[in-house]
């Protein structure tokens, strides 16, 4: 598998609605495609209309593969970018309680 950066602009209002959609993605992804995709971890970002985005990193065997789990997910997959290698300066940090 390679890796891959997923960003995913303005796809959710609330907290509530993106939660729902990763509990529908860690389930798709564990259970129907397995050898296909792996999500590794994401950012939530505020977009500046205030709505909620991703920017995600996951392994997958192509980026088709990561479109149709997006597709299964009812998620957009808006930009996916190839990881050419990875720099890791600093774990990252624990969220603020």
């Amino acid at each position: 598998m390679n890796t891959y950066v997923i960003r995913r602009r303005t796809a959710w209002k609330t907290p509530a609605e993106l939660e729902a959609a990763a509990a529908r993605s860690a389930r798709i992804g564990n259970e129907d495609m397995p050898d296909q995709v792996r999500w590794i971890r994401s950012y939530v970002v505020e977009e500046a209309n205030g709505t909620l985005g991703t920017v995600c990193i996951y392994q997958a065997v192509s980026p088709t593969a990561i479109r149709d789990h997006a597709q299964r997910v009812g998620m957009p997959a808006d930009e996916i970018t190839p990881v050419a290698r990875t720099v890791v300066v600093r774990e990252d940090p624990a969220e603020a309680a």
